[in-house]
């Protein structure tokens, strides 16, 4: 019988795809927030995300449309809500570096939170991987270098304060999966966050043009897959135990960016990605093992 990964494994793999999908997201909206308003954009993303969700929730019928804990879901909107109000009010003051960069500290509160409130259990392994994944980044951005962000700019607080409240979100999301098919969890997140940023965006309503259409479906897509893919990750693994993988989107952007602008990786670059990448396969390894000794008589 041929061996399957690990439920640890196969959610650092969901992650890994998170991550990808997140990273094409955010340079696309990075894009759209330069060419009108940030709120719109966020309001169109999730109202076009939940339109795609729609297909994949009525396969599983239209009973289960309804969510088990529509209160759990309503908290997730709004902590969702709330985090890219922060995200998007920030988003045309950083650079996509400080975007990604401040974004990693997520992992952290992440992990702080599911030892507080979902009681997992976060091995020296885990804090292991998810500092040796943030030592990588910060080797890639050498803050210690004198031209670094140039300061702490209020964009950049603005951006370091949704970390926190996304955390919320996820965690949120973490309990969910106990409650409702990941499906369901993705479009009513997309719903209650288009709800809550309704009133925001539409006030400052500017009619988008085709190729500004366009790029709007293509984050509903984006966006829509990759929440997707983070609920199946937190499926089947703990959410502490997925969190290194957060860092690999470094990783992603720099071979994003030699094969689509022919940028060679500073070497810098490089190191911290194989410190990222080994502390990711470290963990992965280890949870392996752990797994395995656990099933056995």
């Amino acid at each position: 019988m041929k061996a399957h990964p690990a439920p640890v494994v196969r959610g650092m793999l969901w992650m890994a795809a998170t991550g990808l999908l997140f990273l094409l997201l955010n340079t696309t909206m990075k894009k759209l927030s330069h060419e009108f308003d940030p709120w719109l954009v966020g309001f169109l993303r999730y109202l076009l995300g939940a339109l795609v969700m729609i297909p994949p929730a009525l396969r599983l019928g239209a009973a289960a449309l309804w969510p088990k804990a529509p209160k759990l879901q309503f908290l997730r909107g709004l902590f969702h809500a709330g985090g890219m109000t922060l995200w998007f009010a920030a988003l045309p003051m950083v650079s996509l570096a400080e975007l990604t960069a401040i974004g990693f500290s997520g992992p952290i509160f992440i992990c702080l939170g599911a030892v507080a409130f979902l009681h997992e259990r976060m091995s020296g392994a885990r804090w292991v991987a998810v500092l040796l994944g943030f030592a990588g980044v910060i080797i890639v951005l050498k803050p210690w270098q004198g031209g670094g962000f140039g300061g702490i700019s209020p964009g950049m607080l603005l951006m370091l304060a949704s970390a926190p409240v996304f955390a919320g979100s996820f965690l949120v999301a973490k309990a969910l999966t106990r409650h409702d098919r990941s499906e369901v969890v993705v479009l009513w997140q997309h719903l209650w966050v288009s709800i809550l940023l309704a009133p925001l965006a539409l006030s400052y309503w500017t009619p988008p043009t085709p190729a500004q259409w366009a790029l709007l479906v293509l984050c509903g897509f984006l966006g829509a897959g990759g929440h997707y893919c983070m609920i199946r990750a937190f499926r089947v693994a703990d959410i502490s135990a997925v969190q290194s993988v957060k860092f690999l989107e470094l990783v992603w952007a720099a071979i994003l960016g030699w094969i689509v602008f022919g940028t060679t990786p500073a070497g810098a670059t490089v190191a911290g990605g194989v410190v990222i990448l080994a502390a990711t396969l470290l963990l992965a390894r280890h949870e392996s093992r752990a797994e395995a000794a656990r099933g056995r008589p």
